[in-house]
């Protein structure tokens, strides 16, 4: 089984390439090394390398490869990076960053607010990539809050949907660096590439349209509700 896997992840690869959506040897390396079979639901393998999202349980889903391919390239990760994820989910997009960094020392930090996904997430990276466990830390809470105490990143990915870019966020991202946020309605975005320069100017450049779930908290979405928090 796992041959046939490896099989589908390599065609996979190819198509993203083809599609002109990996560009870099990294990102490369990155999808073809991590086994996403390893980070969906048992029931729903057999569609692991399928180009869309699949559900992960609480209300969650794990991106869509296209999409996962798109915010690593925008991101433009290096090897020594200290990166923020926010949304865990199933773990797997935090495993293809620890790919990258774990090439030059850098660690990723990603956190989840929902407590039973971020453990799932761990057993997943844990069966499917335990050598990158020790370039990732998990954390449960408010993501939209960021890490302060780890704080500044090179790198900030939010793989959920945000009303607008939080504050907390733009300050926690180090001159020079780069945040890529999906931004606009519960329903609808435009993925943002949010760009810091040395003298802490802000310069943001549109990308894809896209549709994630909601960034829930205080500097997000109200839960169950259609206004952003203020």
């Amino acid at each position: 089984m796992s041959e046939r896997f490896y099989r589908q992840r390599v065609e996979l690869v190819k198509y993203l390439k083809l599609s002109g959506l990996i560009k870099s040897k990294l990102v490369e390396e990155a999808f073809l090394s991590v086994p996403r079979e390893y980070f969906v639901p048992e029931s729903l393998r057999e569609y692991a390398y399928e180009d869309h999202p699949l559900p992960i349980g609480y209300g969650q889903t794990i991106s869509a490869p296209h999409m996962v391919a798109i915010m690593t390239e925008e991101l433009r990760v290096e090897p020594h990076h200290k990166v923020l994820e926010i949304g865990t989910g199933s773990g797997y997009q935090a495993a293809i960053l620890a790919c990258i960094v774990s090439k030059g020392g850098g660690h990723v930090y990603t956190i989840e607010r929902i407590p039973e996904l971020a453990q799932n997430a761990l057993i997943n990276l844990t069966r499917g990539v335990p050598q990158l466990l020790e370039y990732i830390t998990i954390y449960v809470g408010d993501g939209s809050r960021g890490l302060k105490e780890f704080a500044p990143f090179d790198r900030i990915l939010v793989t959920a949907a945000a009303p607008k870019i939080p504050e907390p966020l733009l300050k926690q991202l180090a001159p020079g660096g780069i945040m890529v946020i999906p931004v606009g309605s519960r329903y609808e975005q435009l993925l943002e590439i949010v760009v810091k320069d040395s003298s802490g100017g802000i310069s943001i450049k549109h990308s894809v349209p896209c549709i994630f779930v909601p960034l829930i908290g205080e500097h997000g979405w109200r839960e169950n509700i259609q206004e952003p928090l203020q």
